[in-house]
């Protein structure tokens, strides 16, 4: 039973976590990246897609509701995760505004710090990007299709990131004209004995609605794919050519092989040893690449993530993208 004291420390210790609470449902939280960026670092991975770390809104429509409890999750697992949502959602213009001054509240703090460059700070203030995947799982959001046609007329670019169990959903973007400009996909199993040990899905067959994804997912024609791997030593780090049989239905633009990160909640349940190396990501990465034939065009050590590209979409990669090959030399 939820309790009126069990939701309030919940949130409590959101907040305490760097999370800003927008209306019933939503949330918003600062970046490592972001951070970095602003302090003269790097920017994530993600820019090898166009995403600049300090313009990229963090955000979820669906905070703490999700579907699955994956092993490897760095976020809370409060009680939302085995309780779905009975409320009324809230509009997606009733939270964008709310979402974006959240944002400029917490990265507040950094226009007095002489090591933060003016420029970046101003322009960490007017958010290009909505990374829709910070908590919860959103496709669980009914208005989804919404939000992402408010971020596009706004001038905003827009990267959904989802575990793929709700395929009638999907098709949904692509009947409304809704297609995110990145669209994320999450393959954490090559098979059902392994997609349940790892994700530990609340819903019953969501091996079979992930399947009906990936199905769908060439019909994105509007969208840069991709495939994620979340690679776990011990779990999911195996049987490559099951994970390439899987893809090969997908035909995702690119793949990225990125290992487990032993941070966050995840610590409670997972040894050290869980954590691929960078090596270990190269070698998995090798072996897939030959199978699906797709060229591994990047490394990103510091998120210990290779990037697999179909050779077609190399162009879709970079000529948009001046960030890419500024912060990824190795980038073809």
């Amino acid at each position: 039973m939820v309790t009126v004291r069990t939701y309030i420390d919940d949130v409590d210790r959101l907040r305490k976590s760097g999370y800003r609470i927008v209306g019933r449902h939503s949330a918003v939280k600062i970046c490592h990246w972001t951070k970095n960026v602003l302090r003269g670092g790097k920017h994530c991975y993600k820019s090898w897609y166009g995403v600049e770390s300090h313009r990229c809104l963090q955000m979820t429509p669906s905070l703490q509701y999700c579907n699955m409890m994956c092993i490897f999750c760095w976020r809370f697992h409060t009680i939302n995760r085995i309780a779905p949502y009975e409320g009324e959602w809230d509009y997606p213009e009733e939270i964008f505004d709310k979402l974006i001054l959240e944002q400029r509240q917490l990265l507040s703090g950094f226009k007095g710090n002489p090591a933060v460059d003016k420029k970046l700070f101003k322009e960490a203030l007017e958010p290009n990007n909505i990374a829709i995947s910070l908590d919860g799982e959103p496709t669980l959001y009914p208005y989804l299709a919404d939000l992402i046609k408010l971020a596009h007329n706004r001038g905003m670019t827009t990267f959904l990131v989802t575990n793929a169990t709700m395929p009638e959903r999907l098709k949904k973007l692509i009947d409304e004209d809704a297609q995110p400009t990145n669209l994320y996909i999450s393959l954490y199993g090559p098979d059902l004995e392994t997609h349940i040990r790892t994700c530990r899905p609340l819903i019953r067959n969501s091996w079979v609605r992930l399947n009906e994804s990936l199905r769908l997912m060439p019909s994105f024609d509007k969208s840069r794919k991709v495939i994620r791997l979340t690679l776990v030593k011990g779990y999911n780090m195996k049987d490559v050519e099951k994970y390439a049989e899987l893809i090969k239905i997908a035909r995702p633009d690119y793949v990225e092989c990125k290992a487990y990160m032993h941070v966050g909640e995840s610590q409670k349940r997972l040894p050290r040893e869980a954590m691929p190396s960078m090596n270990d990501i190269v070698d998995f990465s090798r072996k897939l690449s030959t199978l699906i034939n797709y060229k591994i065009v990047s490394n990103d050590v510091a998120s210990r993530v290779s990037l697999l590209a179909d050779e077609s979409s190399l162009y879709y990669l970079l000529d948009s993208d001046r960030i890419a090959r500024r912060n990824h030399p190795t980038l073809l």
